[in-house]
């Protein structure tokens, strides 16, 4: 699988950036949406999963949990830290996710944390179908949408989470919470768009 463009730096970076994602818990990160997740056991997929982190915590909450991670390196990292945890891994990427697509597992919840700031804008429409189709009826996706400067060698994009929710909706999922919660990390200029959207049953 080619790299895709929004992954870059982080392979070069993957131990310092396991230190980073590491340092700050599930429940923190996921403080604005969590109530809303679904119940376990659920089927989960945790889309450019990183380090495992939330999947670990996810898969010890009794969900069955896959982790999409692209770079290999993270998933690396992500298989030693989170050894035993019970997380399948798999290397797919947005934005077709064209293995978890062959599969055709339906998921209760996805995650996205993290990652959409890092698709072009020709990328969103096809990741948000693909992702539309990978949910179960009545299945949620849970996405952060990053605002702030840039770092250096990396490709995101700051984009209104209106959007984001026109995208969706366009897609058939249906707004149910929107927050907007800190940086965690001490960022300065960094702050996050927490949304979860909802499938038609």
């Amino acid at each position: 699988m080619n790299a895709p463009a929004g992954t870059a730096g982080y392979g070069e970076a993957a131990e310092q950036l396991a230190v980073q994602y590491e340092s700050v818990s599930f429940a923190e990160v996921h403080r604005e949406l969590h109530h809303l997740y679904p119940a376990p056991p659920a089927s989960v997929l945790d889309v450019g999963a990183g380090t495992g982190r939330d999947a670990a915590a996810l898969a010890a909450l009794g969900h069955r949990v896959v982790a999409a991670e692209p770079t290999p390196e993270l998933r690396a990292v992500g298989e030693r830290l989170h050894a035993g945890s019970g997380v399948r891994w798999i290397a797919d990427a947005l934005p077709g996710l064209p293995l978890l697509a062959a599969e055709g597992e339906r998921y209760d919840l996805v995650l996205l944390t993290a990652v959409w700031m890092h698709l072009a804008p020709a990328e969103r429409p096809p990741a948000m179908a693909a992702l539309t189709r990978l949910l179960a009826p009545a299945g949620r996706l849970a996405l952060t949408l990053r605002h702030g400067p840039v770092p250096p060698g990396r490709r995101m994009f700051d984009l209104p989470p209106e959007l984001t929710i026109t995208l969706a909706e366009a897609c058939g999922l249906r707004l149910l919470h929107r927050a907007v919660r800190p940086e965690l990390h001490g960022r300065d200029g960094v702050h996050w768009t927490a949304l979860l959207f909802e499938r038609e049953a």
